[in-house]
């Protein structure tokens, strides 16, 4: 559209551009996703070879092409959850071709051929290999079962994981081996190779040194006292839910997501004349300004934080497509600012949403003024339902409700949706009246004739026809006292004045009449800002004082916590149960190879401990815990299992071989060192970079990033320290049985 195609009074102008948002993602998803592969090649490099590294490197964009292909038939599109679900992968994905790698390099440096250091090395890792991925698919299968809206969000995650994890699988145990049974040892190289390659020699002469040295002295001291050290571990976790139920890591159900839309919803008494609700309007929108220019004052490049201001009077906004109405009506306004992007503008939409709230304060005569400024909201903050067959009691009950509300600080925006209706008379037929015949039919008959008309007859005018109405002289129907002067007429035909056959009371009646379960419902809402108090908090002292005592206060009322406290349930319950059954298939896939009731135990037991280091994350990175953090600990499950299991499996191994059983944990322990860390490394290091993102646009996933990437950190640690000292605690407790055993055999 071009203007000189417009008429001269018409004029277009760019509101919003969706495509400038999506770019602005993908280019920050894609910015980080860089950054992680190059720390991920970079530990790599050190820890590996520097050619095995690129080869292990390879699975990464094999495995991402194999899940794109599958995502058209999983009805998933390339859009900010599925960007970062490739993230996620990052670290993730190569854990299984570290372990076939590592493994094929330690049978190079046996001296094999490298084509038999391949098949061996694939081999006797691939078994423990199999199942660590698909401890890992169990793990994220829960998030596909959320339900609630936030359900729909997630579920695209693990749709884009597990195809990610299961062409991994094959890469690594096919693909991998061949690539590696090619080659020869490498020549001495001088120059800037050169120099790599004795860095990472050195750097392995150094890892083996500290491996053998101070982690096996440090590890048979844990395995001498391996009881302390399970009351030790057992104490960090007890610590980690204290710092939870203490409140000093918060638990939020959303983290507020910085948005470039403040929208204020401006609601007058039903019936405001449209010029009341304008000057209101013109009102709010100066305040907007005003606060505007003061922030640009202090902008030294003399940009505007503005965009553009959008408002509508008589009308609401339908918000992402402007100047679409929801619904009409001359008491409604809605004003929206769009403000240049976060990275630009350097504060808050939340922080000019509260100085616009301040600056507007009680506009008079409204019924309510509420003001908008997140991105992502999945009901209102505190949404409280109070239902009771008596309005009367319910009408208290909410006045109750709101004072306590407005009494908790960071506590705005309170409302409710129970509006006003139009000014009305309301009439009662008296006694008298009903003795002479007049029922509340002819009473409503004969005012509305009176006052509005009767039609008499029509009349045919050209294509036209024309009513005629008969009805009191417009000077007679002015007044309420017109209508007390006028008479009634009975049903034999005579006349009584109005004021003895019905009464009249003035008051307003119910725009809309809200009913659960047949009884009147009434929904409390309001705003909270994290900054200043916590939602959960505030909701559970509410439930604890006024809402139990208006419960015993008012007999017959009710109440539910809907908005964001109704989709935490949804989704946290079904999360729990999708967890539950996650953990029955991961132990039933780890029962499988290990033939044993009781060892998978030991290898899920690292599982507690990620989400230690997922609280720790959060409050060494200052988050609160929120649903997005549930999810990346429940996904966290099957990461952590992966290092137990490959563990406790070499463990078994060299028991099998006839290793003393001390002996045997403690060199599995040495032997999974390296894989272990490096897994864990590059894990954490490929989300690092969105952790440690400054930008707006990526605080809605950083909690679930910080869940995986701590978590993994300190359950590495809990691995190669408590998993082992749990292998002889167990063996502890079966030395008995196995003894009895024994001296039956013996008898028989």
């Amino acid at each position: 559209m071009r203007s000189w195609t417009l008429p001269e009074s018409i004029s277009l102008a760019m509101w919003n551009d969706f495509s400038d948002i999506y770019r602005s993602r993908l280019n920050l998803l894609l910015k980080n996703a860089f950054l992680g592969l190059t720390l991920i090649f970079l530990i790599l490099g050190l820890f590996l070879q520097i050619r095995l590294a690129m080869w292990v490197m390879l699975g990464i964009p094999i495995s991402f092409l194999g899940a794109l292909l599958m995502m058209p038939s999983l009805d998933v599109s390339i859009n900010m959850l599925s960007l970062f679900a490739f993230i996620l992968a990052l670290g993730i994905v190569v854990d299984d071709a570290i372990v076939v790698g590592e493994n094929v390099y330690t049978h190079r440096s046996m001296k094999k051929p490298y084509i038999n250091a391949a098949v061996d090395g694939a081999i006797e890792v691939g078994r423990p290999v199999i199942f660590s991925v698909l401890t890992t698919v169990a793990a994220f299968l829960p998030l596909i079962f959320v339900s609630g809206t936030m359900g729909k969000f997630i579920k695209v995650i693990p749709f884009v994981v597990i195809p990610i994890l299961l062409v991994s699988l094959v890469e690594s145990l096919l693909i991998l081996p061949a690539h590696l049974s090619f080659g020869r040892p490498s020549r001495p190289s001088q120059g800037a190779v050169g120099f790599g390659t004795r860095t990472i020699k050195r750097f392995g002469r150094w890892l083996e040194g500290f491996i053998a040295g101070p982690y096996g002295r440090f590890l048979s001291m844990c395995i001498n006292y391996r009881y302390t050290t399970l009351a030790l571990a057992i104490a960090a976790l007890f610590i980690a839910a204290g710092l939870v139920g203490g409140g000093v890591v918060k638990f939020r159900f959303m983290p507020e997501v910085d948005g470039d839309l403040i929208t204020a919803t401006l609601k007058m008494p039903i019936g405001t004349p449209v010029d009341d609700t304008e000057v209101a309007h013109d009102y709010i929108v100066r305040n907007a300004q005003e606060v505007v220019r003061d922030y640009d004052k202090n902008r030294s490049d003399g940009t505007t934080t503005l965009r553009h201001i959008y408002s509508t009077l008589g009308s609401t906004i339908l918000y992402g497509h402007s100047g679409e109405s929801t619904s009409s009506a001359s008491h409604l306004s809605d004003i929206a600012l769009l403000l240049t992007a976060a990275e630009k503008r350097g504060i808050s939409s939340a922080e000019i949403a509260r100085k616009w709230r301040e600056a507007v304060g009680d506009v008079p005569g409204a019924d309510s003024v509420t003001f908008v400024s997140t991105l992502v909201r999945f009901g209102k903050n505190i949404d409280i339902r109070l239902a009771h067959e008596d309005f009367d009691v319910l009408a208290q009950a909410v006045r109750r409700i709101k004072s306590a509300l407005a009494s908790y600080p960071g506590v705005t925006d309170i409302d409710d949706n129970y509006t006003r209706g139009k000014r009305e008379l309301k009439l009662r037929l008296k006694p008298e009246a009903r003795t002479l015949g007049i029922t509340e039919e002819d009473l409503g008959r004969q005012i509305r004739a009176a006052f509005y008309g009767s039609e008499a007859l029509r009349l045919q005018r050209g294509r036209n026809e024309v009513k005629v109405m008969v009805r009191y002289p417009e000077e007679d129907r002015k007044s309420l006292g017109d209508l007390e002067s006028m008479r009634i007429r009975t049903t034999e035909g005579g006349a009584v004045p109005f004021s003895l056959a019905a009464s009249v009371e003035e008051g307003r009646g119910f725009s809309e009449i809200n009913r659960t379960d047949r009884k009147r419902v009434i929904n409390i809402t309001g705003s909270v800002d994290s900054k200043v108090a916590n939602t959960e908090e505030i909701l559970l002292d509410l439930k604890k004082t006024v809402l139990n005592r208006l419960v015993v206060d008012y007999p017959g009322l009710s109440y539910n916590l809907e908005g964001e406290e109704k989709e935490r349930r949804e989704s946290m319950t079904s999360l729990g149960k999708g967890f539950l059954m996650a953990l029955l298939v991961m132990y039933t896939l780890l029962a499988v190879p290990f033939r044993s009731y009781l060892q998978p135990f030991i290898i899920m037991s690292a599982i507690p401990f990620g989400f230690v280091g997922a609280t720790l994350g959060h409050l060494i990175m200052g988050f609160n815990l929120s649903i997005l953090s549930m999810f990346g600990i429940v996904a966290l499950t099957g990461v952590v299992v992966n290092d137990s299991l490959l563990l406790v499996n070499f463990v078994n191994e060299k028991r099998r071989a006839g290793v003393e059983l001390r002996q045997a944990v403690i060199e599995g322990a040495q032997r999974r060192f390296r894989p272990i860390v490096l897994t864990s490394l590059t894990t954490s290091l490929g989300l690092t970079p969105i952790i440690l993102e400054k930008s707006m646009q990526a605080q809605f996933l950083i909690p679930m990033a910080v869940s995986l990437g701590f978590g993994i950190l300190f359950a590495t640690l809990i691995t190669l320290l408590l998993v082992p000292s749990l292998y002889l605690i167990l063996e502890d407790v079966l030395k008995p049985f196995k003894k009895e055993s024994v001296l039956e055999a013996e008898g028989h």
